[in-house]
């Protein structure tokens, strides 16, 4: 994250019976447009693909994380260029980006009919079955069964997400997705203020990096598992999820469909598994836990 991804205002404190005059840090929120430029040379076409809110930094990886989350492109190859369009406005802000596709690609733009304006908080809303997701991805049966990860290494993965979110330590109010290899090496982490956006941005990046599918990776989510997370976890073909928060009954139903390990609650050394449990070395007597009936 950059320094402009803070903004410093004074606020009065209040402790107890005392109150003081200080400086807090807020983390920014401010609207990305997305833009797609797409077609054969001299027909080229340009379309406003969404608008959601984000905090600024790492905006190319969010535009294209989200563009290949929501199934409108296959992967990084589609892609020519992703910079900011600067359109002006009376702040002067970067929040416009253009994603600009290889003359040879067409995007898949029946993708884009619903309504794309998401907010920081709720996700994208108005997702069709769970069955459509199939679809659109090139990875979502793809996770593997290879990818195990010890009990000891999950409870340790949110304290190295804590040591690593720089901005949250500064604000508090950010959420981090985070990719961790099956021993417990942080790979990547991303922050925003949406829970969504921070997903994108870090699958973004990992496209650009050319890493997917993330099938040998362990993703770690700084709040809650929502139905969306997971859709753009198998969308990368990730195997293992693990969140520091509650699932929702969705997300859950999704990573039982698509073999997908989701943990919750993980916190206090303590987690619970929702699916796929056997890819979770658990203690030696708690074994009888995942096994299954006879």
């Amino acid at each position: 994250m950059s320094a402009s991804s803070v903004i410093h205002i004074p606020v009065v404190k209040v402790n107890a019976n005392q109150s003081a005059r200080e400086e807090d840090s807020i983390a920014i929120e401010e609207p990305l447009e997305i833009k797609l430029e797409y077609g054969p040379a001299g027909q080229r076409e340009l379309r406003n693909i969404s608008v959601t809110m984000r905090t600024p930094g790492h905006d190319a990886e969010l535009a294209t994380g989200f563009l290949f989350t929501e199934g409108i492109i296959k992967n990084a190859d589609e892609i020519k260029s992703a910079k900011h369009s600067f359109i002006a406005c009376a702040e002067n802000k970067e929040n416009t980006i253009l994603v600009t596709l290889e003359h040879s690609v067409l995007p898949h733009l029946q993708n884009t009919e619903r309504n794309f304006y998401t907010t920081s908080s709720c996700g994208v809303c108005g997702k069709g079955s769970i069955s459509a997701i199939r679809t659109v991805s090139s990875f979502a049966a793809e996770a593997g069964d290879g990818n195990i990860v010890h009990s000891v290494v999950l409870n340790q993965l949110p304290k190295i997400l804590r040591r690593h979110q720089r901005v949250f330590d500064d604000t508090g109010g950010l959420h981090a997705s985070a990719l961790f290899t099956p021993l417990g090496e942080l790979l990547l982490l991303r922050e925003d203020v949406g829970r969504h956006n921070a997903l994108d941005k870090l699958i973004g990046a990992a496209m650009m990096y050319n890493w997917l599918p993330l099938q040998q990776t362990v993703l770690l989510l700084s709040g809650r598992a929502s139905f969306e997370l997971v859709q753009k976890a198998a969308m990368a073909g990730i195997s293992i999820i693990a969140a520091v928060g509650a699932p929702s009954s969705l997300a859950v139903e999704l990573a039982n469909e698509f073999n997908i390990t989701l943990i919750g609650f993980l916190r206090d050394e303590r987690f619970n598994i929702y699916t796929g449990a056997h890819r979770v070395i658990v203690p030696a007597d708690e074994a009888a836990l995942t096994a299954p009936s006879a």
